[in-house]
C-alpha cells in the first residue's frame, strides 16, 4: 500500500473511531490507562533488559543513580556519590525511603543488589557492566563503598541500577517489591499490567490512583484507542503519520521534546566494497537526511551527525554533518575507483545490499535511501526481515549495510563509543558489529576510560567522535523527537530526553465540570 493510500485509510479509521466513549475502572476514574507495544519479559530488573521491562522497572523501583537532561549521572536513592581516589566510590543513602512492604532501605539492600553481579554463578545480561568492580561493602546503614579493580571513569553509569530488597529471590520476577512510586498488583501476560499508587513514596505520592499498562501491539490500533478514549496516553509509540492526524483532535494533547534515540546505517568494514573510507563518505553525502526528517518523520526527528545526541554533555560540537551533496558523493566514488561505467546510462558503479526490519517506516525509509543512492550510481538491494532474523545477521556480521536504532538507555554514557567502536569490542564481547578498527580511536578510548580529570575525558571523547566521523563506520540518519499523545483532560504530561515513564506519577485527571 502506498503512503498516501495508507494515510487516507488511517484518516477514515480514526474518524470512525471518534464517537466512542471512555471505558475505565468504574470504582476509580483516576486510574490511568497507558499503552505499551508489548509486555515486559521480566519484572526483576536484574534480568529484564528489554525496553518494556525497563519502563515498568522505572515505576516499581528506584535507581541508585539516575541521569539528568544532559545525560550526566546524578544521585537518586543515593544522596551523594564521592570519588576519593581512582579505585573508590563512596555513596551515602537517602534516609526515610521504604520498600512497598514497609521495610526501610539500607546499605545492606544496595550491597545485596550489586554484589550479585560479582557472583560467578549469577547469570544476568547486566553483568558486563561490573567487570571492573572488585567489591561492594555496606560500611554502615547508610553508607556503601564500591571498590574497583582498576580505574574506570565511566563506572558511575553502572550505578543506574534499580535497588532490590536484600534477599530478593526468583519470586521478584513475578511479584516485584521496590521503593518506587507504584506497587505491583497483577500482570495478565499479553494483556495488561496493573500498578497501584504508593501513598508513602519518599518523593511524594503519585497524583493518580494507579496505572493500567495496556498492551496494544498494533500501531494503528493504538491510534484508534486514543481517539475512542479507551487509552489515556501513548508515549513514543505512534508512527509520525498517526501523530500528524492526532494533532487536529481537540480532545487530545500532543507533547513533544528532544530525544536521544539514534537511527543509523551500519557498515561492514570487512566487505571489499566498503573498506575505502571514501566510499563510506560518499554514502553519507548521497543520503538526504533532511528529506527523511521532514517528510517521513513529519518533523519528529533531527538530522544526526554522530552517535551522541547534542543533548549529551559529551557530544562534540564540531563534527562534519555530511549535508546532502550528490556531486561530492560522485567525486568521492570516482576517487575510490568506482567510476560510472556508462555515464548517465543504467549500469551502476557498484551494487550494495541493505538489510532492515520489516516495519512499514523502515521500508519507506529504505526506499528513499535507495532512490538517493541510485542518483549517484549505487544500486541498493533492500531486503526486509523479521527483527530477530535481522538482529542475528547483524551480530554474526552477515551484512553489507543494515539499519537499526540505538535507544536512550544505551546512549546514556559516552563509554558506549568504546563498546561500539573499539577494535576489541566485536561481538560477542561488545557491539562493534561492523569490525571497525582504528588504532588512534582505540588509544583515545582507552585513555578516556582511565582519565580522572573531567576536562581531559571530555576532550578524549571529542577526539574519538572526530575520528569516527571521518572514517564513517556508521552513516548517521536522525535523532528521534519524543512525543506523548494524551487525553486533553490530563495534567502533568511531559517528556524527558530519555522518554522514561517516571513522569507518569505527576499525571492527574481534571474533573469534568458540572452541567
Amino acid at each position: 500500500m502506498s503512503q498516501p493510500a495508507r494515510l487516507a485509510l488511517l484518516t477514515l479509521a480514526l474518524a470512525l473511531a471518534g464517537s466512542a466513549c471512555l471505558h475505565r475502572p468504574a470504582d476509580d476514574p483516576n486510574i490511568l490507562i497507558v499503552s505499551m507495544t508489548n509486555g515486559p519479559n521480566n519484572l526483576d530488573p536484574r534480568y529484564g533488559t528489554d525496553d518494556a521491562s525497563q519502563k515498568v522497572h522505572q515505576l516499581i523501583f528506584d535507581n541508585f543513580m539516575e541521569l539528568d537532561d544532559h545525560l550526566r549521572v546524578v544521585p537518586k536513592l543515593a544522596e551523594s556519590l564521592e570519588h576519593p581516589d581512582p579505585l573508590t566510590y563512596l555513596a551515602r543513602l537517602r534516609h526515610g525511603v521504604r520498600f512497598h512492604d514497609g521495610s526501610p532501605l539500607t546499605a545492606d539492600d544496595v550491597a545485596f543488589t550489586f554484589n550479585q553481579f560479582l557472583d560467578p554463578a549469577f547469570i544476568s545480561p547486566r553483568k558486563g557492566g561490573y567487570r571492573e568492580l572488585q567489591s561492594v561493602v555496606a560500611r554502615d546503614p547508610y553508607t556503601v563503598v564500591f571498590t574497583l579493580k582498576q580505574p574506570f571513569s565511566s563506572f558511575p553509569i553502572n550505578l543506574m541500577m534499580p535497588i532490590l530488597k536484600k534477599g530478593s529471590g526468583a519470586d521478584a520476577r513475578e511479584h516485584p517489591i521496590g521503593t518506587g512510586p507504584y506497587r505491583f498488583v497483577r500482570y495478565a501476560v499479553d494483556d495488561r499490567l496493573e500498578l497501584a499508587a504508593n501513598p508513602d513514596y519518599w518523593a511524594g505520592a503519585p497524583k493518580n490512583s494507579g496505572l493500567i499498562m495496556k498492551i496494544v501491539p498494533d500501531d494503528v490500533m493504538r491510534g484508534l484507542e486514543l481517539k475512542k478514549g479507551t487509552l489515556d496516553m501513548v508515549v513514543n509509540d505512534l508512527a509520525p503519520d498517526i501523530v500528524h492526524q492526532m494533532r487536529t483532535d481537540p480532545r487530545l494533547q500532543v507533547v513533544q521534546g528532544p530525544g536521544v534515540d539514534y537511527q543509523y546505517i551500519g557498515l561492514n568494514l570487512q566487505d571489499p566494497k566498503l573498506k575505502d573510507a571514501r566510499v563510506r563518505q560518499a554514502l553519507a553525502y548521497a543520503i538526504d537526511r533532511d528529506a527523511i526528517v521532514e517528510y517521513l518523520r513529519r518533523g519528529l526527528a533531527v538530522p544526526a551527525v554522530g552517535m551522541l545526541s547534542p543533548l549529551s554533555w559529551a557530544a562534540a560540537p564540531d563534527l562534519p554533518n555530511y549535508a546532502h551533496d550528490p556531486a561530492t558523493a560522485m567525486a568521492l566514488l570516482d576517487d575510490a575507483g568506482l567510476r560510472d561505467p556508462d555515464g548517465d546510462g543504467p549500469a551502476p558503479r557498484v551494487t550494495l545490499t541493505l538489510k532492515v526490519s520489516n516495519t512499514e517506516f523502515n521500508r519507506l525509509q529504505s526506499s528513499v535511501i535507495q532512490q538517493d543512492l541510485r542518483k549517484v550510481g549505487i544500486d541498493l538491494d533492500v531486503r526486509t526481515y523479521e527483527f530477530a532474523t535481522l538482529y542475528a545477521d547483524v551480530l554474526s556480521g552477515n551484512f553489507q549495510l543494515f539499519t537499526l536504532q540505538w535507544t536512550a538507555g544505551a546512549l546514556a554514557d559516552p563509554d558506549i563509543l568504546r563498546r561500539v567502536f573499539h577494535s576489541k569490542q566485536a561481538p560477542p564481547d561488545g557491539f562493534n558489529r561492523g569490525r571497525y578498527s582504528n588504532p588512534e580511536v582505540d588509544a583515545a578510548l582507552d585513555a578516556a576510560g582511565d582519565a580522572q580529570d573531567p576536562a581531559q575525558r571530555l576532550e578524549l571523547f571529542a577526539q574519538v567522535q572526530r575520528l569516527i566521523a571521518r572514517d564513517v563506520p556508521y552513516v548517521s540518519l536522525w535523532y528521534k523527537t519524543n512525543v506523548v499523545i494524551a487525553q486533553r483532560n490530563l495534567t502533568g504530561v511531559h517528556i524527558t530526553p530519555l522518554a522514561d515513564f517516571y513522569f507518569l506519577k505527576d499525571v492527574a485527571r481534571v474533573a469534568a465540570a458540572a452541567n
